[in-house]
């Protein structure tokens, strides 16, 4: 079993920043993917980035330019640094462990972004 716990959000300005932080703890493989999702209100999960245990990164057009997914893999964590924030990022960010070619899947309990406009 692994266990993610997501810190960081909160209440910023349109424009503003934040950085969220995810730690993984428990059986954890050297390899796996660690990512950011969210859900806005009435809407889908959607895919916001992802970061595999050598760095590759992939990010969805719509952040893209704007947020940075980074991983320190001696810590298990992942991060998501928001830059330019705008309403319609406002959504609970799920953290996100995949390993075993995809057949563990774990999720955190979610963070909530809001931007005020």
């Amino acid at each position: 079993q692994v266990q993610l716990v997501e810190s960081g959000g909160g209440l910023v300005q349109t424009g503003g920043s934040l950085r969220l932080s995810c730690a993984a703890s428990g059986s954890i493989f050297s390899i796996n993917v660690m990512g950011w999702y969210r859900q806005a209100p009435g809407k889908q999960r959607e895919l916001v980035a992802t970061i595999t245990n050598t760095g590759s990164t992939y990010c969805a057009d719509s952040v893209k330019g704007r947020f940075t997914i980074s991983r320190d893999n001696a810590r298990n964590t992942v991060y998501l640094q928001m830059n330019s924030l705008q309403p319609e990022d406002t959504a609970v960010y799920y953290c996100n462990l995949q390993q075993d070619r995809g057949r563990q899947d774990y999720w955190g309990q979610g963070t909530q972004v809001t931007v005020s406009s």
